[in-house]
């Protein structure tokens, strides 16, 4: 009897100690996007395709680099999204969309998996790559989130954050789309109290990686500009934990979409949860969170996810998703439209 407890305890000590860590396997697997939306095909021109295209292997390139040289997830996720943020064709970044007062607020956050270890900032307006913010904030203060003039200031102490004044993440297509929306608005008259709807945008934008690095660790990023023409210092799902964001030792998911339905359901943590609660795979998880939750909630989007053993899903229900992947066996693509 004298013996039963200690080895109780060694076993859960050993128990736990395994179960935290995931095994290192060697493979490596990478899975990015740059937001979903209803875009129609003949809306992108042959230039603008070739763009899209271009920019998301970058990220894949740039984030596929670390993992084949041993890197972290970590790391891989942070070099991918950087090269998303720096393009112009997405809503993070150099992309950003205005807000209703003609300027730019952004928002991101990072997740390591195996350690549970998060960052994220939001409503930052002079941050070149808010990612960095993020993982900084993870790394360097003994919090998760900070948000507008904080963050801001928090980025003072620490020089390594490359600073832009806000009109550097103007773009004309996203003015016009300014323009477009504030003219919509004005159109339909000023409405005499809110009714508590919003109507649905067709084009999220925000930009996302998840990787798998040869450790068997899992880590994922995620970055926005949020709402075109957003009022009241709002904030999406991007840099919330477990809403836009998830890692943990089996899965990671970064989601793009209306981000106040992925708020109010969970979304990434959702799909991770059901496979350690319920034993669902990646892909079933995947599709009943995005196709069933959200859309029986009232929104629409989509989400990259990955599993321990390079499982990729990339579920959406707005007609597109730009995203890009490359597998454990190597294969790789991108792709916009259902079907491709």
């Amino acid at each position: 009897m004298r013996l039963s407890l200690p080895l109780a305890v060694l076993f859960a000590m050993s128990f736990n100690l395994h179960a935290a860590d995931a095994p290192a396997t060697g493979k490596t697997a990478l899975v990015i996007h740059g937001g979903a939306g209803f875009v129609p095909r003949n809306a992108i021109t042959p230039g603008e395709r070739k763009a899209y295209h271009e920019a998301l292997n970058r990220a894949l390139d740039a984030g596929n680099a670390v993992l084949s040289r041993g890197g972290s997830a970590l790391d891989a996720v942070t070099a991918a999204v950087v090269v998303l943020e720096d393009a112009p064709q997405f809503n993070a970044g150099k992309g950003a969309v205005f807000n209703a007062k003609g300027g730019h607020e952004l928002d991101a956050s990072i997740m390591e998996g195996h350690t549970r270890r998060a960052g994220a900032i939001a409503g930052v307006t002079t941050i070149r790559n808010p990612i960095r913010l993020a993982r900084t904030v993870m790394e360097k203060s003994p919090h998760v989130m900070l948000a507008g003039d904080g963050a801001e200031a928090f980025a003072d102490e620490h020089p390594e954050i490359e600073r832009v004044p806000n009109s550097y993440f103007d773009t004309d297509k996203r003015r016009q789309q300014l323009e477009k929306a504030q003219r919509d608005e004005a159109a339909k008259g000023k409405r005499e109290a809110y009714n508590g709807t919003m109507e649905a945008p067709t084009y999220f934008g925000t930009v996302g990686a998840v990787a798998l690095d040869s450790q068997g660790h899992i880590a994922v990023a995620t970055s926005t500009g949020g709402m075109t023409n957003k009022k009241w210092g709002r904030v999406g799902d991007s840099p919330v934990i477990g809403a836009g964001s998830w890692a943990d030792e089996r899965c990671g998911v970064s989601g793009t979409g209306w981000g106040e339905f992925y708020i109010r359901n969970a979304v990434a943590h959702d799909i991770c949860a059901r496979m350690a609660y319920r034993g669902d795979s990646l892909e079933t998880a995947a599709n009943a969170v995005v196709n069933e939750v959200v859309t029986a909630a009232g929104g629409d989007g989509g989400a990259i996810a990955l599993d321990r053993d390079g499982n990729i899903a990339m579920p959406f229900n707005s007609g597109s998703m730009f995203r890009g992947w490359i597998r454990p066996d190597g294969s790789r693509g991108t792709a916009i439209h259902e079907g491709e």
